[in-house]
């Protein structure tokens, strides 16, 4: 797939900041999706100075797996709060480069609106890609929340002053909740009912899991993915479940 080159990642920690600053004016609020058949998933594991990302691609509704791909590259940017894009980006981009199916929407493990400064790595990647992106972390970075409710599907805002940046969403009963962002080109109610679709629904035999199947797997294959010293593609059978 295309990806686009917004600016150099070897960059100082201000730069960083006022790139951010920059292109968070580019972000789109508001839903441009067309039919969607492929989501992606998206996960990073940094180990000593590389960082492994894994991209794994599902076939929607269904949840089936499509295709695996994995990339390593060395870190250059130290790790800064706020600033992950930059640590981690190259790598993501580096996968996604190889794609043989083309995602309609990516789900990140990270942040998009909720952020600081409003341009978290689902917003900076989906810029890149031009792709609707949504954010969907397991930790807050910023902003206040009312009571959750426990109830699997529940949510509330997540609120920086007035301002809503995102959504405290409960995927399963009994669990802690994640963090739903809007990251390019869908509104926060889009990306609500995307992460709660892409959840695994508990079956009889089955197990629920807390965060939405692209993740899950996503972040699986990138924890599992040592030894790839460059780009690689691998079979859907290979995803690991």
């Amino acid at each position: 797939m295309h990806i686009y080159p917004l600016h150099s990642w070897d960059v100082s920690h201000a730069e960083a900041i006022r790139l951010q600053e920059t292109l968070r004016g580019q972000v789109i609020v508001e839903n441009r999706l067309g039919d969607v058949r492929a989501v992606a998933g998206v996960d990073v594991a940094v180990q000593g100075d590389v960082a492994r990302a894994a991209v794994v691609v599902l076939r929607y509704p269904e949840l089936d797996p499509l295709e695996v791909v994995c990339a390593e590259r060395p870190v250059a940017f130290p790790y800064v709060p706020g600033l992950l894009a930059f640590r981690e980006a190259p790598a993501v981009l580096a996968g996604c480069a190889e794609l043989r199916t083309e995602p309609d929407l990516f789900l990140f493990d990270g942040h998009g609106l909720a952020h600081p400064r409003r341009m978290g790595l689902a917003c900076h990647l989906g810029l890149c890609l031009d792709k609707p992106a949504i954010g969907c972390a397991k930790s807050r970075l910023c902003g206040e929340q009312e009571e959750l409710a426990p109830d699997a599907g529940a949510w509330v805002p997540l609120r920086d002053g007035p301002e809503i940046i995102g959504a405290v969403v409960r995927t399963r009963q009994g669990t802690k909740p994640v963090y739903v962002s809007i990251g390019h080109k869908v509104d926060l109610e889009t990306a609500i009912c995307y992460v709660l679709a892409t959840c695994r629904p508990s079956h009889a035999g089955d197990r629920a899991y807390r965060l939405p199947e692209p993740c899950r797997l996503a972040h699986r294959a990138a924890q599992s993915a040592g030894g790839y010293s460059s780009s690689r593609v691998t079979t859907s059978s290979s995803v690991p479940r």
